[in-house]
C-alpha cells in the first residue's frame, strides 16, 4: 500500500510542477532575474507549497504514525549552522545556473532532454561525494 500511494503522491507533485512551470529552466531563470525582466509567478508557487507544508508539518507533528501506519520522521533540528547554510547556497547556485532543482529535474528526465540528464547525472555525483565525506567523518 505504501509503494503505490508513494507513486500517486510522485505523479500529483509531478503534475503540479508541470502545471506550475517548474519544470521549465527559462521560467524559473526568469523568477531569480530580480534586476532583469523578473517573472514573479513561481513566488506564488512557492508561497502556496510553504503554506501547505506547514499546515502537514503542524499536522504531523502532533502524531506517532502517518494515517497509512508508517513512523512519522519529522526533522527536530532547529539550528542554523555552517553546513546548512552552505548546503543552501550550493542548491541555490546550482538551481540559479542550471534553473532545475532536484524534483522537476526528475520530471525533465521523462522527456529525454541532455540537461535534466546532466543535471540528474551531476546531483548524483554529488549525493554519492557527500556520502563518502560524512562516512569518513
Amino acid at each position: 500500500m505504501g509503494v503505490i500511494t508513494s507513486l500517486l503522491v510522485g505523479i500529483i507533485f509531478g503534475i503540479g510542477l508541470v502545471i506550475s512551470g517548474m519544470i521549465f529552466p527559462a521560467k524559473v531563470l526568469g523568477f531569480l532575474d530580480l534586476a532583469g525582466a523578473w517573472d514573479p509567478s513561481l513566488g506564488l508557487v512557492m508561497g502556496g507549497a510553504v503554506l501547505a507544508g506547514t499546515v502537514a508539518f503542524t499536522i504531523a507533528r502532533g502524531r506517532p504514525r502517518s494515517i497509512l501506519g508508517f513512523e512519522m520522521k519529522i526533522p527536530q533540528s532547529t539550528t542554523i549552522d555552517k553546513r546548512l547554510v552552505g548546503g543552501s547556497l550550493l542548491f541555490g547556485i546550482g538551481w540559479g545556473i542550471a534553473g532545475l532543482c532536484p524534483g522537476p529535474a526528475l520530471v525533465n528526465l521523462g522527456t529525454g532532454e541532455i540537461k535534466a540528464i546532466v543535471f540528474f547525472v551531476a546531483l548524483l555525483a554529488g549525493m554519492g561525494i557527500f556520502e563518502l565525506i560524512e562516512r569518513r567523518r
